[in-house]
């Protein structure tokens, strides 16, 4: 049996039984990862699930919105699961989890507090990886139309006659 007849052949109960193993909030499978709590899989094309995972609390770390759903950062993110980005990707999760092993913990995904995995983050922060991830989520994970009421951002005003004739005042969240 090849492996894609192998996903087709898990069914839900399985799906979260490997959830409950794995401990997070996701489950990792050959080349997928999906939500134990939400509606959104993703299957990797590129990457090794568990990079991508990676990748993905990365993402939640660098910019932590607790109102923002995971399947926003998977969009963010996505894009470095190609051919082409995937080495630089991989390598750079391997220093982010040997950054990890430094202070303690078997990998990145394993500090189990958000405040132990910032830690790990801020000692890779000069880093051309860390510096591309954080670069990227900006436009990946702010420029999702989906996203913008979450934050109370109405869009673009200028044709609406602008902010000064468009309610400029209007925030009720700050």
């Amino acid at each position: 049996m090849n492996e894609n007849q192998n996903l087709m052949l898990l069914t839900r109960r399985e799906l979260l039984k490997r959830a409950s193993v794995v401990g997070a909030s996701f489950a990792m499978g050959s080349g997928f990862l999906a939500a134990t709590d939400a509606a959104w899989a993703y299957e990797t094309m590129s990457v090794d699930s568990s990079t991508f995972a990676t990748l993905l609390q990365m993402a939640r770390d660098i910019y932590p919105h607790d109102k923002v759903g995971d399947e926003y950062y998977v969009v963010a993110v996505k894009g470095y699961d190609t051919a082409e980005a995937a080495p630089g990707i991989e390598e750079g999760i391997n220093m982010l989890n040997d950054a990890a092993r430094k202070l303690g913990h078997s990998s990145y995904l394993d500090a189990g507090w958000e405040s132990q995995r910032v830690e790990i983050l801020r000692s890779i922060q000069d880093t051309d990886f860390f510096q591309q991830i954080r670069g990227g989520l900006v436009t990946g994970l702010y420029n999702q139309k989906e996203v913008w009421p979450i934050f109370g951002y109405e869009g673009e005003s200028f044709s609406k006659g602008g902010y000064i004739n468009h309610g400029f005042n209007d925030i009720n969240w700050l």
